[in-house]
């Protein structure tokens, strides 16, 4: 099983939207553990929604459709919902 799953960081307004195999290991990296990378500048994160996929192609093309324009319209909305 992976997990497609958008970050939202409070702090600095911006999402995060990415795929995993070990989410809690995933978010451990995002928030404290990670030394590079994009995240690291807009720590902390907020864990703001997420999918269950079968297979590893099933989760890339899924985080795709959610880094379009629609589907990040669709993260925001999630979003603006549960934090503000």
């Amino acid at each position: 099983m992976f997990t497609v799953y958008a970050l939202y960081s409070p702090s600095h307004q911006k999402i995060y939207i990415g795929y995993t195999s070990d989410l809690e290991q995933r978010l451990l990296s995002h928030n404290s553990l990670g030394k590079k990378g994009w995240t690291i500048k807009y720590r902390p994160w907020k864990l703001a929604y997420t999918e269950e996929q079968q297979t590893k192609k099933d989760a890339m093309r899924r985080e795709k459709q959610l880094k379009s324009a629609k589907g990040r319209e669709f993260i925001w909305d999630i979003v603006n919902k549960k934090f503000n």
